[in-house]
This record gives C-alpha cells, structure tokens and sequence, in this order.
C-alpha cells in the first residue's frame, strides 16, 4: 500500500493547524469583523482534543 502524506488523521491536530493559520492571518490581514470569538472556540476545541487523543 501507498503511505499517504498530507492531512493528518487526529482532528485535534487538524483543527490545532486551522487555527494556528487563522491566527496568523488574522495578525497579518486587517479583517472587519471580530474573529477572536471563533478564534477562542477553535483553541478550545483543538486542546480537548488533543487531551483526549482523537
């Protein structure tokens, strides 16, 4: 079998990576409307995940 690369399988990880590229553009990019909200719930969501290991 094919090893396949790219997209990670724990969710945890793969929401971590979202919002850490969110935030990233949210530091470089002017956006009109508050995301700190949707950043925060993302941050939450990830480090449960991890903690819980999915």
């Amino acid at each position: 079998m094919a090893k396949k690369t790219g997209i990670t399988k724990s969710l945890g990880m793969l929401v971590l990576s979202i919002f850490l590229i969110l935030f990233g553009l949210v530091q470089l990019v002017t956006i009109p409307f508050d995301i700190s909200i949707i950043l925060a719930l993302l941050a939450i969501v990830a480090g449960v995940l991890i903690l819980l290991g999915r």
